[in-house]
This record gives structure tokens, C-alpha cells and sequence, in this order.
């Protein structure tokens, strides 16, 4: 059983390295990650496959890291709101529960789209950052992990 175990740990750190050095590797942690925690549901999966493979980064890592970020996601996502609204106040408020009591309107489906904008730019002022600090407080631990460490191409 222990046998099995470390054979599936080579086998996965082998798939998150594939040929990348441990800063490469960092920065698709990275952002794979903080796209993670974009406050709209559905996007983050594509949008990590899009970046990965316009970037050339692993997109097994990419979506690993992704999928990882999912409860952060949800957590992040009513304060990614208030900020945005605070950010951007010359936007129209909703009230989702005045909204659904009173029926579903062309207004509603606006402002919803207005909210979730504000959110994404509150989320962006957010992202940046990030990306930079988890990439170089990212980096030297995977120096540190023997089966990373050991291929320094690009």
C-alpha cells in the first residue's frame, strides 16, 4: 500500500512539473489560484484552460490550483460585492430579495449584470497583488521539493 501511495506521488508531482521550472510552476499555481477566486461561477475552469494554453503553462497544475480556490471562491464572493459596490457607488443597488418577490425584470437582469461587474473590478484590484506574492512566497518551496526541484528548464 505505502508502495502504491509513493508511486501516485512521483506520478503527480511529475504531471505538475512536466518540464517547468519552480518559478513557472509557482506562477501557474499562482494564477490558477486567483482566477480561483473570480466572483463569477462558471468562468474560472475556462478562463484557467484559455490562459494555460495561450501562456504555455500546465494546465493540469492551472486547474488543480483552480479547483482548489472553489470554496474561496464562495467565500470571497459577498465581499468581492460590497467592495465592488463601495468602489463603484454610482451603480445601480439590487436587492435580490425585493427583486425575486416582485418577479424577474429586464431591470433586475441589468442590475444583477451590474453587480456582478462590480464585483470582477473589485476582484482585479485584488488579483494582481496576489498573483506577485503567492508566486514569490510559492517559489522557494518548490525549490525546496525534491521532484520540482530537479528540472529547471525555462
Amino acid at each position: 500500500m505505502n508502495r502504491w501511495i509513493e508511486t501516485r506521488k512521483l506520478q503527480a508531482a511529475g504531471w505538475l512539473r512536466t518540464g517547468m521550472s519552480p518559478r513557472r510552476l509557482a506562477l501557474t499555481l499562482a494564477l490558477g489560484f486567483a482566477i480561483g477566486c473570480l466572483p463569477i461561477v462558471g468562468i474560472p475552469t475556462a478562463l484557467c484552460l484559455m490562459l494555460a494554453m495561450t501562456l504555455r503553462l500546465n494546465v493540469p497544475a492551472i486547474q488543480a490550483a483552480n479547483y482548489v480556490a472553489m470554496p474561496v471562491q464562495l467565500a470571497l464572493m459577498v465581499p468581492f460585492v460590497r467592495l465592488g459596490r463601495w468602489m463603484f457607488t454610482s451603480g445601480p443597488q439590487l436587492s435580490l430579495g425585493n427583486s425575486f418577490l416582485h418577479g424577474f425584470s429586464l431591470q433586475t437582469l441589468w442590475a444583477s449584470g451590474s453587480v456582478a461587474g462590480q464585483a470582477l473590478g473589485a476582484w482585479l484590484v485584488f488579483a494582481g497583488p496576489a498573483v506577485l506574492l503567492m508566486t514569490f512566497a510559492l517559489t522557494p518551496v518548490l525549490q525546496r521539493v525534491p521532484a520540482v526541484a530537479t528540472d529547471r528548464r525555462s
